[in-house]
């Protein structure tokens, strides 16, 4: 197994804690960011589940992607996406970019205005909107513009305590991987850690994860951490991903869908210390209407329940909620309403087996859509023509 990072301390009879620059976490967990998902209620949810199960918070919660473009224009949905709870300590934002020049501005703007105290760089995302104009998984292929843009990012946090992170896949395809090249480039940038889905683009969210490819990159960049993500389902699964790979940390995104105290169960298996029991039906009950609650004081009752219903089928996920419950709940209008229907649910169910295991989009793997002639030259820096999307979050 590879040595630890040096940024990483070994606490008395608990796992390592994780140093990124200037943030010291008590637990080497990061919740990924996950669009229309880790927006304030969820992680605020997160951290109370993790404080009243185990007495602390020590994870990283990440705010859902934003576009640097849209932030620095201050579109109104991007600003509102930015918003961080009072107790929310460190606040992550991660931007999703494209350009040196609006990466710098988004990140002064960050450091200027106090806007968070870690920025994360999303160059992982796989759909085909963002692929085909050269965005997200794209970028890191084009060596020379990647270098610049994480260049600018921490330029623009110098003289700070904000640390830069970046977040890449193993490649285009198997036939192009650049998850080495991606790693040693943003180390040195100056990025104070780097995070690998260990998929291709083309995979998208299909087949298992390669965890080989996370030892590697872990044996190839030495002077920062390293973090693993994909198919961390359990507890167990991130202790078995640290153990095989020697990754620093861990980064969990599909896992924590209808599960939002699975940070709870995560600091304690890395930690040594008993977990805490899994919820039963009633206290599954009360979180869907907690996490509704907080939509609600985020996005007003409209949109809040709107936004609940999704999460509806992950939380009941295995439980005995019948079908006409469970199309009840995918309409409500109101806290209220969700109140009333989550009363009839038998309270005194244990967590079903079933609740276990992969959750979340899956899909098949499919060729990557790309700019014509992308593949031609990886030292190009020519900023892809309308890949700095507008909307953020998507």
């Amino acid at each position: 197994m590879t040595a630890p990072a040096p940024s990483i301390t070994e606490g008395a009879g608990s796992a390592s804690a994780l140093r990124i620059g200037s943030i010291e976490l008590a637990s080497p967990v990061v919740l990924a960011p996950m669009a229309g998902v880790t927006n304030v209620a969820f992680r605020t949810l997160c951290r109370e589940l993790e404080i009243a199960r185990t007495g602390t918070v020590s994870g990283l919660y990440v705010c859902e992607m934003v576009t640097a473009r849209a932030l620095v224009e201050r579109h109104p949905v991007t600003m509102h996406m930015t918003t961080f709870a009072p107790e929310e300590s460190p606040r992550s934002m991660q931007l999703y970019t494209v350009d040196p020049e609006y990466t710098y501005a988004a990140a002064k703007m960050i450091v200027d205005e106090d806007l968070a105290d870690h920025i994360d760089m999303n160059f992982g995302c796989p759909v085909p909107k963002v692929t085909r104009k050269g965005g997200g998984s794209a970028i890191p292929y084009k060596r020379t513009l990647f270098r610049k843009i994480v260049a600018a990012a921490v330029r623009a946090t110098e003289g700070t305590d904000i640390p830069v992170t970046v977040k890449f896949r193993i490649g285009i395809d198997d036939e192009h991987r650049t998850h080495l090249d991606a790693g040693r480039i943003a180390a040195e940038e100056g990025a104070k850690a780097v995070a690998l889905h260990a998929r291709t683009a083309s995979q998208r969210y299909s087949g298992q994860a390669d965890w080989d490819e996370i030892a590697r990159l872990k044996d190839h960049v030495t002077d920062v951490p390293v973090l693993g993500n994909g198919d961390i389902f359990e507890p167990v699964d991130a202790v078995e991903m640290m153990r095989r790979t020697g990754c620093d940390g861990v980064v969990i995104g599909r896992g924590c869908l209808g599960r939002p105290w699975l940070f709870a169960e995560l600091a304690a298996e890395l930690n040594g210390v008993e977990a805490p029991t899994p919820p039963t039906l009633g206290e599954v009950a009360d979180i869907i209407v907690r996490h509704c609650e907080l939509l609600v004081a985020h996005h007003g009752e409209m949109k809040g329940c709107r936004e609940i219903r999704k999460h509806v089928a992950w939380y009941l996920r295995g439980f005995p909620a019948g079908s006409e419950l469970r199309r009840q709940m995918a309409l409500v209008e109101t806290v209220d309403q969700l109140r009333e229907l989550v009363a009839t649910l038998p309270a005194d169910v244990p967590f079903p087996t079933d609740g276990h295991g992969p959750r979340g989009r899956q899909g098949s793997p499919a060729k990557v859509a790309l700019p014509d002639g992308w593949l031609d030259d990886p030292d190009e820096d020519v900023v892809p023509e309308g890949a700095e999307i507008m909307h953020s979050g998507g």
